[in-house]
């Protein structure tokens, strides 16, 4: 077996060790009448990283494409704030919607759900109290922004972590009429904190 084959075989072994914990979790609400939501959040979180991860692993290997279908970008956001709502209410942290971007746009829906979702609880992490999730469009093309009120990356560019290569890697993969998206990741957020955005042609 290769090498990458071995890579997707133990992501889906990690998979199915968190499924079997999210059930454990929700045997011990049932049965105590206690609220483990923080915990379930993770699992989940951690769930969607690994398949954000074999997505990427199946198309650098070619093995599947990025499916880009006309995508309604005020409804994407909104799907994103509905996921994270209980763990961002959990930290009182706000996060403040201002999506505005033609009404369908040409994007792999699954994979930029969950690299804002990534990015909106990575600047949770790190927020005071907001998180600020944007769209637009440009002469570049579309853009979608997380910003937070937290001390920004202690250096830039932040320092290269699984989760922000594999983000660069399906950003790039995007491509239209020969352009290529991309990942930029700033201290200029109008929050005064990070600023993370994501341009697709």
């Amino acid at each position: 077996m290769k090498a990458l084959d071995l890579l997707a075989s133990g992501i889906h072994d990690a998979k199915n060790q968190l499924f079997s914990a999210e059930s454990l979790i929700a045997a011990a609400e049932t049965a105590h009448g206690i609220d483990l939501g923080e915990a379930r959040f993770a699992i989940q979180a951690a769930a969607r990283r690994l398949n954000q991860t074999l997505a990427c692993y199946r198309q650098l290997r070619h093995e599947t494409r990025i499916a880009l279908i006309p995508t309604v970008i005020d409804e994407l956001c909104e799907e994103v704030a509905l996921d994270q709502r209980h763990h961002l209410t959990a930290h009182n942290i706000t996060l403040d919607l201002d999506c505005h971007a033609p009404d369908a746009w040409p994007l792999d829906r699954e994979l930029v759900t969950d690299m804002l979702n990534n990015a909106v609880q990575n600047a949770a992490r790190h927020a005071r109290s907001r998180v600020h999730l944007s769209s637009g469009e440009d002469a570049d093309g579309l853009w979608l922004c997380v910003e937070d009120d937290g001390p920004g990356y202690p250096q830039i560019p932040p320092s290269s972590g699984t989760g922000l290569l594999l983000a660069a890697s399906l950003a790039e993969m995007h491509v239209r009429q020969g352009r290529h998206g991309s990942l930029t990741l700033t201290n200029d957020s109008a929050l005064g904190g990070a600023r993370f955005t994501l341009r697709l042609p």
